[in-house]
């Protein structure tokens, strides 16, 4: 389950850099300037990677969804969340037809 390492041990990094000093750390600076700092960021990946799809360029989607992931677990760590959570949850969702969880979620 290397897969699964390598997102621990990122967040466990950022988790680390909690009260860091945001002149020494991009991820302290982040937190520093809590929630909004992330938030923006997350907001402008995700409107990168929607450019880097619509490109075609594999290699330049991979990067932007790598750059939108970190700093989604960046908004995950500033929640006391942990990535294990939202893989957990994909995992509950599996087998489930997307219809029957958009379906569920109105009903809630």
């Amino acid at each position: 389950m290397e897969r699964i390492e390598i997102i621990s041990e990122i967040a466990d990094v950022i988790d680390s850099r909690k009260g860091a000093d945001p002149h020494s750390s991009y991820v302290a600076k982040l937190f520093s300037k809590a929630p909004d700092a992330a938030l923006k960021k997350v907001g402008e990946e995700a409107t990168e990677v929607v450019m880097a799809a619509k490109d075609g360029d594999p290699e330049h989607l991979i990067y932007e969804v790598a750059d939108l992931w970190f700093h989604s677990m960046v908004v995950l760590a500033q929640a006391g969340l942990r990535p294990e959570q939202v893989l957990l949850e994909l995992k509950r969702r599996e087998g489930v037809s997307g219809l029957v969880e958009k379906a569920n979620r109105k009903e809630q």
